[in-house]
């Protein structure tokens, strides 16, 4: 019994590395930040907006770090406006401006690659009349200048062009493109959110006319984003209230995320100075890539100035990114989808579609994001992990979303419902119709009562024992394991209609055979 247990361990613990490959979703804050922000938390609680000695000291706190923010930016601190995130920044100028030139223009100009906080606004504002456009990018995501010169027009009042994409790692001829707008008398937003810290920004040099920017994207907290207004640029504010950042962002400022901020800017030079071992570790993942699977597509620019140093987005053809992920996590490495699978739809992103990827391509692509810590030990971990699973020696678990988890599959005499729920959380809520309720610290107890000529569905409250668990069965030999996304707690989301008309019926609780 004491093997057997010890065996089960081996694989439903992680005896691995912890690798996080995903800094372009967020970063974990850095030590000088933590410890700046725990020192104005303790310290520093004035008002920046009052007048006596410890408000004064806030505000000279706040000041400094607007310094510090455009001094990263090359901008002047008078262009720094201090918002809530950078998808608040990418409202507020959308709506601003199209507050302000509706409808004597009527035209916004955008790429069909840029972040979901300007993609879904623009879809707001064509709702209030605006037109919106977006010009033609290539496999690349590289914007297609020509089309861009033939949609802006005397109507245009704005174009909307990020630096660098989030998915693929793009970086935008941005000069190029504040020239066309300016023949046409347009201005020119920025998403600046994932070049900050990664490659040099020069807002000034560059001439665009508004910018936006998120700390905990280089190392600072979440929660706080910043908004470049060139001088003479118009501008209204989104919030009202009090007069804050110079009656331009109303709301007592978070001054300890602000600071915070600031002190990742101080740093900015130490992170660009590690762009060029980034970029080299990078490209040995990508040659460890191309030796494991030859056909492998890499959708990401290979040309240095093209592409972030860290950013890699990469199409393993016939390999779901789902159960390569879910494999990924199992054994500690965290990666992002290149298409929406977590949301439970199994959207593709439309930055691959927009790039020419078809719906399938998107599902077998994953992006890869490295920080300043990432090391050749996690870029050899790594590929052997990722070669172990393609070459079929990790076993492979199948992924059902839970709003596919209908009454077809959950009735099938050929689907065996396995709950490895702990005790205390089948308490909370009933669980799947038909399920066999098991111990999961003792799965091995077990494995002679599953069938080997069904489909085993494994299910937890929300997805991650149940893959672990997925992946043990696997290695013990069950070949048609299904591993519910989301697990419990999403399906009553999804399909709250058959959890209302199922839930908790025809439950089977097995015993452990304990004869070993």
């Amino acid at each position: 019994m004491e093997i057997q247990y010890l065996e089960f361990l081996k694989h439903l613990v992680r005896f691995n590395r912890q690798v996080y490959f995903d800094h372009n979703a967020t970063t974990p804050v850095s030590n000088p930040v933590r410890k700046k922000m725990d020192q104005v938390l303790k310290k520093h609680y004035g008002n920046p907006s009052s007048f006596y000695g410890i408000a004064r000291q806030a505000a000279e706190l706040l000041e400094n770090a607007r310094q510090n923010v455009a001094d990263a930016i090359h901008a002047d601190p008078s262009e720094v406006i201090f918002t809530g995130c950078a998808s608040e920044s990418n409202n507020a100028v959308l709506k601003s401006l199209s507050a302000h030139f509706y409808p004597k223009k009527r035209k916004i100009v955008s790429t069909p690659i840029e972040h979901p906080s300007i993609m879904n606004t623009l879809t707001y504002l064509e709702t209030q009349g605006v037109s919106v456009e977006y010009c033609s990018v290539d496999e690349k995501g590289r914007v297609m200048l020509a089309d861009l010169e033939k949609r802006v027009d005397e109507q245009t009042f704005l174009v909307c062009c990020m630096l660098a994409n989030n998915e693929t790692g793009v970086i935008q001829d941005l000069m190029a493109v504040t020239k066309i707008a300016r023949q046409r008398g347009a201005l020119v937003l920025t998403d600046c959110v994932q070049a900050l810290g990664k490659i040099p920004i020069d807002v000034h040099a560059w001439d665009v006319d508004y910018a936006s920017f998120s700390a905990h994207k280089l190392y600072g907290p979440k929660g706080i984003g910043a908004l470049y207004v060139k001088q003479g640029s118009p501008f209204t504010p989104l919030l009202h209230g009090g007069r804050q950042e110079g009656g331009l962002r109303a709301g007592t400022e978070s001054l300890h995320n602000i600071v915070g901020f600031g002190v990742a800017c101080q740093k900015i030079d130490q992170l660009l100075l590690a762009a060029g071992k980034i970029r080299s570790l990078k490209q040995q993942l990508i040659e460890q890539f191309r030796r494991i699977k030859p056909n492998c597509v890499i959708n990401s620019p290979e040309i240095d100035s093209e592409c972030l140093p860290n950013t890699l987005s990469i199409t393993f053809p016939g390999v779901e990114n789902s159960g390569l992920m879910g494999m990924l996590d199992y054994r500690g490495i965290a990666v992002s989808a290149g298409s929406a699978c977590s949301t439970g739809d199994d959207i593709p992103s439309h930055v691959l579609r927009a790039i020419g990827l078809s719906d399938q391509a998107a599902r077998e692509t994953i992006r890869i994001s490295l920080g300043h810590d990432t090391s050749a030990r996690d870029i050899h971990y790594v590929a052997q992990v990722v070669r172990d699973y393609l070459e079929g020696r990790t076993s492979f678990v199948n992924m059902i979303a839970a709003g596919q988890l209908n009454e077809t599959i959950l009735f099938d005499e050929n689907t065996f419902i396995l709950d490895v729920r702990p005790p205390v959380d089948r308490k909370k809520f009933k669980g799947l119709p038909n399920a066999h309720e098991v111990n999961p610290i003792s799965i091995e107890n077990y494995l002679k009562q599953l069938p080997r000529n069904k489909q085993i569905l494994v299910y937890c409250p929300g997805g991650g024992l149940s893959i672990m668990i997925s992946y043990y069965l696997k290695a013990k030999g069950f070949k048609r394991i299904t591993n519910l996304r989301g697990g419990l707690d999403e399906w009553r989301k999804r399909r709250s209609d058959l959890y209302e008309k199922y839930a908790g019926q025809n439950i089977i609780v097995l015993e452990p055979d304990k004869s070993d």
